[in-house]
């Protein structure tokens, strides 16, 4: 399932490919029919991301100031929701004028580098958080690639489609629906209007154990398992005590870290948590499927992470094999050396 750092790029994609186009909504698999029925011919007037939920905010087409103050908040403005879950995945294609964007993201598939630009050729095979169908053109006119795969809903603007497939949810909701979607996550650490103080609220009333908490939505949004892990690590708290029992400036220092990283990944496209005096140390490559080794200047993959899927190799810190064990369902990483 992708981390909130994602959702972000996709959502500034979105923004970048669109904003204030009048789109053609359409759902070649038929299951989303009606609601693409009600957006056809919609101005797109708002891409956001809270967590890991992405929403693309439809006006009415006669709307032509998309910088008018409130219109977010309109009544008539509809709201696509989308949460992409363990299986859905956005793909993009593009005319060959189209804006250069990087993008996200979705389920494990052919795939290339966020850093790459939409492309108008077929790019190389690589696992990233990405996937891109390649446009090619022999004329001005831009062809329109046919859809692929159960695609549930299909956005067709000036420049570039973009297509969904397998999502956990896909729904048309007015704003106050939104607004109440909103008001059950939790705070959002790459959001400016993200609360710290609720965050170390909500973990200090608890007796669920903190790596529990930190993958609760309703706690803090967006972060998945990879944060959770490092972000545990690099603030030396036990992933197994109650959230009540870990001092509240840790709390708060956990999350003006997550600020930190889940920002850069938003901004860079990967996810580097390790401090540069540490790389290199504790060598064995993880399970990982992040690929940033073919950009320049990035952190080698094997040397991105601390303790996530490193179970079994040396602590990049103390040298004690890194543990996992389930915990609600999903692996949990850490060391039990550093982490007391």
């Amino acid at each position: 399932m992708p981390e909130g750092h994602t959702v972000h790029r996709l959502a500034r994609t979105f923004d970048t490919l669109y904003a204030g186009q009048v789109l053609r909504v359409s759902s070649p698999q038929g299951r989303f029919a009606d609601g693409a029925a009600v957006l056809d011919g919609r101005r797109l007037v708002a891409s956001e991301a809270w967590g890991k939920q992405l929403f693309l905010g439809f006006a009415p087409a006669d709307v032509s100031d998309v910088r008018v103050t409130g219109l977010t908040r309109a009544p008539d403005t509809l709201w696509l929701r989308t949460h992409l879950g363990l299986y859905g995945a956005w793909t993009f294609a593009g005319a060959p004028d189209a804006p250069e964007v990087a993008h996200a993201i979705g389920a494990p598939r052919r795939r290339i580098g966020e850093r790459d630009s939409l492309p108008t050729s077929a790019p190389s095979s690589s696992v990233s958080d990405v996937q891109i169908t390649p446009v090619t053109s022999t004329s001005d006119t831009w062809d329109v690639p046919e859809p692929r795969g159960q695609v549930r809903v299909r956005l067709l603007g000036a420049h570039a489609v973009a297509d969904l497939t397998g999502p956990t949810a896909c729904e048309v909701i007015t704003t106050h629906e939104k607004q109440s979607v909103e008001a059950r996550l939790g705070p959002d650490p790459i959001r400016d209007d993200g609360d710290p103080e609720a965050f170390v609220a909500r973990v200090g009333r608890s007796r669920v154990t903190i790596g529990q908490q930190l993958m609760d939505q309703a706690v803090v949004a967006g972060v998945g398992n990879i944060y959770r892990a490092e972000a545990l690590f690099r603030a030396g708290v036990d992933p197994l005590r109650p959230g009540r029992e870990v001092p509240s400036a840790a709390v708060r220092a956990i999350w003006d870290d997550l600020v930190v990283l889940m920002r850069d990944g938003a901004e860079h496209g990967a996810i580097v948590t390790t401090r540069p005096e540490d790389r290199g140390t504790a060598g064995g490559r993880g399970r990982t499927r992040q690929n940033t080794d073919g950009a320049p200047g990035a952190v080698p993959a094997d040397q991105a992470f601390y303790v996530y899927h490193r179970d079994g190799l040396p602590c990049r810190v103390c040298g004690s094999p890194v543990l996992v064990k389930e915990l609600v369902g999903r692996n949990l990483f850490w060391c039990g050396t550093c982490q007391t």
